[in-house]
């Protein structure tokens, strides 16, 4: 149970039925469930089972689909429960909008966008596992958080842990920020050999379970890549503080160095509930069921430089920092076209990044934003200059 039992806290999780959303009900359940939470909504897009089934297990108000063509699968999944239906973008607004003081934001990319800050706007904490709202809208993301009066707590393993390892009184003596990266299921294959990648090959990651968007932006690095954007915005941090080191055993979830040469890093086994129960009950600590470090058997903790040669998402993420203005939303809205035309074989593992470099080029006079109009604007400017250069390759192929 979660300590201050007695008033049931409202909770609502966009983005349900993914690997973060299921892994948030775990912790849940885990921490008392419906003695403990009133989950005010769920959503999800085309799992409609998974969907139905989590709304009546938590108990849900309201459940909304994301594919407005699922509506009626979803209202009759769940005929007969007195569970409100929604679908849509009208459907995930509506959900953002309903009464919770605590908000995981786990829809991937900038679909997750506009029911987030909505929540923000509102005053709701976000628990933040959606990358695009940083990446895409840093700025004015962390600004609508600020006015609304909520905590943004970051949720990625590895924000978790630089959140965890920062000293509040001391964040002017911060000197680095090092992300780990497990580097993937390709860290040691060369290019050539990855040039054949298919994506049932890059979904398999050696450490984490993760969705398909992730595991592949892992393999990719471009998740990472997202990642140095996103601690930029989170803590406040210019983008020559902000380091990469591949580690392999994905235990060191990432550092913070101070300037009298101490490092503070967070560690334990890899898995998401315990960043998530960490956002969840936040200054607390929950008890959680997940495993446990054993340091007799760690045996070893490698670390090792990344090859921008190899990932050169890394090098486009300083890029992006560097030139500010959109480009982080450019970027981003690039690389999941492109990452779509992979996974439906249109292009080779390698071309995403080749993709996403050539519209940053091509965008790269795009001013600030002054308002979530310019970046949704920037990103679909950036999704059309992507579709021309993916259909130039397959001409070209």
């Amino acid at each position: 149970m979660i300590s201050g039992a007695g008033k049931k806290r409202r909770i609502t999780i966009l983005g349900s039925t993914g690997s973060i959303g299921s892994n948030t009900l775990d912790v849940v359940t885990q921490l008392g469930g419906r003695e403990a939470f009133e989950v005010a909504a769920l959503t999800g897009s085309g799992n409609i089972a998974l969907l139905a089934e989590q709304a009546k297990v938590s108990g849900a108000e309201l459940a909304v689909t994301a594919d407005e063509g699922r509506y009626h699968d979803l209202k009759s999944a769940l005929a007969g429960t007195g569970i409100e239906i929604a679908a849509g973008r009208s459907g995930l607004i509506e959900a953002a909008e309903r009464e919770a003081a605590w908000v995981m934001a786990a829809i991937v990319g900038t679909a997750g966008l506009a029911p987030t800050l909505t929540a923000a706007r509102r005053g709701a904490d976000i628990a933040l596992a959606n990358k695009e709202c940083l990446v895409s809208a840093g700025d004015l993301f962390v600004s609508a958080v600020h006015a609304g009066g909520g905590r943004l707590i970051p949720v990625d393993s590895e924000h978790s842990a630089i959140f965890q390892s920062l000293e509040d009184d001391q964040r002017h003596a911060v000197e680095r920020i090092v992300l780990t990266a497990s580097g993937g299921p390709f860290r040691t294959w060369t290019r050539e050999r990855m040039a054949g990648v298919t994506a049932e090959i890059a979904r398999a990651h050696p450490n984490w379970s993760m969705g398909l968007k992730i595991s592949i932006g892992s393999a990719s690095m471009f998740n990472k890549a997202l990642e140095m954007i996103e601690a930029q915005h989170l803590f406040d941090v210019r983008p020559d503080q902000i380091e990469v080191v591949v580690h392999p055993q994905s235990i060191i979830h990432s550092m913070v160095g101070y300037r009298d040469g101490s490092v503070i890093a967070q560690l334990g086994c890899p898995d998401m509930r315990t960043a998530i129960g960490y956002a969840l009950t936040y200054p607390d600590r929950p008890k959680l069921n997940v495993d446990r470090l054993d340091f007799a058997k760690l045996a070893r903790l490698d670390f090792e430089a990344p090859d921008e040669e190899r990932f050169p998402a890394l090098r486009l993420a300083r890029a992006a920092m560097q030139r500010g203005g959109l480009q982080g939303a450019i970027m981003n809205a690039a690389e999941e076209t492109a990452f779509h035309a992979f996974i439906a074989g249109r292009i080779g593992f390698l071309d995403m990044a080749d993709i996403a470099e050539a519209v940053m080029d091509r965008l790269v006079s795009v001013p600030a934003a002054a308002g979530m109009d310019d970046v949704f604007a920037a990103d679909e400017a950036a999704r059309a200059e992507a579709g021309d250069v993916i259909a130039a390759k397959e001409k070209a192929a």
